[in-house]
């Protein structure tokens, strides 16, 4: 069961020497999102009879990103997991960079949690199916009379590097909410070379087959735009979602998905999914995404 307080020292959002992610402006509001989904899941369940509640991130990075237009330092996500008020129980940290791993490692080692940490070098597509194994053989070990286990996984590579194996790995775990970074960009960029290939591409990977280019033919042949395209394509991915038992994600208003763009630009970058097996975690994320970190609501 989670701490009801924490001792946790805050981390400083500045340079402290190691590593740090390269970072659009456009990271901010998706770290917001992220946060605030994290401090409203742990303060609900900190008083529940949970044995463990765990935050996995599968790309964690070096825990500190730094914005390239102005130098700002900002927490990633796995540092603001590990400071928040009500801590996991445990925490999973994923990195296929030994830096990264090294970095974070030594931002969090005064931190209370530390022991609570589990750090995991490779390729997060790889290490999931060790960590899945692990949960379930663990939580199968618990006597009844108290819950098992929760579990929040971030899911947010820099780009298409989640598979969709990954994704169906964790869905495994009974109780597992997920936070996905998709692409939007990033496929926008690979699906047209992608379309014309039959060699498994890394599109096939992410959306875990070739069915959307079914729905990729489709529309192009309409002359949808690149907009309409995706909104059926994140559609089928909530299909697929749904497969895997997140029914409740493709009942979520689409508004309620985050598109995160480019602060100059104005161009889409990428959405946040959210899925849960459960309607609190649904009714959690509606209430996350109402505003954005710039105060403006959203037409929920």
């Amino acid at each position: 069961m989670t701490n009801k307080t924490a001792s946790n020292p805050p981390i400083a959002p500045e340079d402290d020497g190691f590593a740090v992610r390269d970072s659009g402006q456009w990271v901010v509001e998706k770290l917001d999102y992220i946060q605030r989904y994290i401090n409203m899941f742990t303060t609900a369940m900190a008083d529940k009879p949970w044995r463990n509640i765990r935050y996995i991130d599968l790309f964690a990075g070096p825990g500190k990103c730094k914005l390239r237009n102005n130098g700002q330092i900002v927490l990633g996500s796995p540092l603001l997991a590990i400071t928040t008020k009500r801590p996991f129980t445990d925490y999973f940290f994923v990195d296929i960079s030994d830096e990264n791993l090294e970095a974070l490692k030594a931002r969090t080692n005064s931190l209370p949690q530390f022991d609570h940490v589990n750090f995991r070098h490779g390729d997060a597509n790889e290490i999931v199916h060790q960590l899945v194994a692990e949960f379930q053989k663990r939580d199968a070990s618990y006597i009844t009379g108290r819950w098992k286990s929760l579990n929040l996984a971030v899911l947010d590579p820099e780009g298409l590097e989640l598979k969709w194996s990954t994704v169906e790995s964790l869905a495994k775990v009974k109780k597992m909410d997920l936070i996905i970074h998709y692409s939007q960009f990033g496929l926008t960029r690979n699906m047209e070379r992608c379309f014309h290939e039959d060699e498994t591409t890394v599109v096939d990977r992410f959306f875990g087959g070739k069915a959307w280019k079914t729905v990729y033919a489709q529309k192009r042949a309409k002359g949808a735009s690149n907009a309409r395209i995706h909104r059926d394509l994140i559609d089928l991915y909530k299909s697929n979602l749904a497969d895997l038992g997140y029914v409740d994600v493709v009942e979520q208003n689409p508004d309620s998905e985050p598109l995160i763009r480019h602060t100059s630009k104005n161009a889409p970058l990428y959405r946040l999914l959210f899925a849960s097996k459960n309607k609190l975690g649904n009714k959690f994320w509606d209430e996350v995404t109402k505003r954005d970190v710039y105060g403006q609501r959203r037409l929920l």
